[in-house]
Parts: structure tokens; sequence; C-alpha cells
């Protein structure tokens, strides 16, 4: 009978790091543009969308490219936001405002597989009054590309491809990979990271009690043979 307990119980204890190494490992992010807004203390992440943002006259918007888990750990424009040095050519005009604009396309460990990112560049776009920083990008930074969702996928035709994939460990893109959110303060990126702590799934917590159960039932069935 002890004979038994203790087969069960190393079959348990056996089975369950087998059962946790099984579990899939956690994506490092989502390739995307990330928008900002810069100031004199540096840039933050913008509270809404490129669309919906409606830059003063003298204000800096910066987009950056990179793989990301979400806007707290999110890379920012390497270049400072120092409109004076980006607008200082563009003087100001009536019934127009003036927007620095800084696009960062990021770091070759960021570019998509078989890809390498243009330079870093900055611009001053003079657009209406009540343009938005979707508007004032698309000013002096054409083509962009979107997806069905609005969601911004490509400056100046960077990346060619993809957008706000899934990327694993390796860096490489995901299978089946959701892109995140169009809007920088939700994202998916941000969901999938603030939704998990990077420990075990329920899954393997059912997987774990699914042999915990096999090993009760040897217990019984030793107990039958033996009466």
């Amino acid at each position: 009978m002890r004979r038994a307990g203790s087969a069960a119980a190393l079959l348990v204890l056996g089975a369950v790091p087998a059962v946790l190494g099984a579990a899939p490992a956690q994506a490092a992010g989502y390739r995307y543009w990330s928008f900002w807004e810069g100031s004199g203390s540096g840039w933050s992440y913008a509270a809404q969308g490129p669309s919906l943002a409606r830059p003063d006259d003298g204000e800096v918007q910066g987009f950056r490219f990179a793989v990301s888990e979400d806007s707290r750990n999110a890379a920012k424009p390497r270049r400072a936001p120092a409109f004076a040095e980006i607008c200082g050519d563009t003087p100001a005009k009536s019934g127009t405002k003036r927007v620095a604009v800084v696009i960062d396309p990021g770091t070759a460990s960021d570019a998509p597989d078989g890809t390498a990112p243009p330079a870093q560049r900055a611009a001053c776009a003079r657009v209406a009054p009540d343009a938005s920083a979707a508007q004032a990008l698309a000013e002096v930074a054409e083509p962009l590309r979107y997806d069905s969702n609005g969601m911004l996928c490509g400056i100046t035709g960077y990346p060619a491809a993809g957008c706000g994939e899934q990327v694993s460990g390796d860096g490489h893109s995901a299978p089946d990979s959701a892109a995140p959110d169009p809007s920088p303060a939700s994202s998916a990126a941000g969901s999938a990271a603030d939704g998990g702590s990077g420990g075990p799934s329920a899954g393997v917590y059912v997987g774990v009690g699914a042999v915990f159960l096999l090993g009760i039932a040897a217990v019984v069935q030793a107990r039958r043979r033996r009466g």
C-alpha cells in the first residue's frame, strides 16, 4: 500500500515540471509605430492617437518604430523635441500653424526580417489651425500606410508590410498574432503585458490537476487489488 502511494506521489511530482515546461513562451512584444508628444522636459507617450490629437503651433510630435510590450516600456524617439531647431527656418504665418515632426524608424534589431530601417528625420509641417497630428505627419512624410482599423502601419513606406505584429522572444514575428489597438493609450500590446505575469496559464494548472487525479486513481486501484 505504501509502495503504491509513493509511486503515485512520484508520478505527480515528476509530471508537474513536465507540464509546466510545456507552457508556451511569453512573447517579447509588438512591432509598431508609437506616438509621442514633445516638450522641454522630453518625450511623453501620447494619451490619444495621432488622428485625434490637435497640436498647437509650436508643438513637437514624435513617431518611433520599435518592438515594445506596452506604453510603459515603449522606446522613445532618440532625437530631442527641439521645435526651434526643426522649425526655425519656417516663419509663422496667419491662418496656419507649425508642427515639428520627428520620425525615428528605430534600430536594426527592431526592423522586420530582411529589412533595414531608414535614417531618422525631422521636418516642420505647416498645416491648417485645426489639423491633427496625423495630418501634420502626412504633410511631411507621405506615403503613409494604415490598416482597416485606422492603425498607422507605415511612414514614408517603412515598413512596406506588416502592422503591429506580435514578436517572439527571438525577434521574429510570431504566427497568428493580433495587432495592437490603434489608440496608444489602450494598445493590445499593453493589454497583453498587463494581463499576464509571465507565469503558467490556466491550462497548465488544469493539466497538473489531471495528473494529480491520475495519481489518486492509482492509489485507489492498488487498494482494490490488495482487498
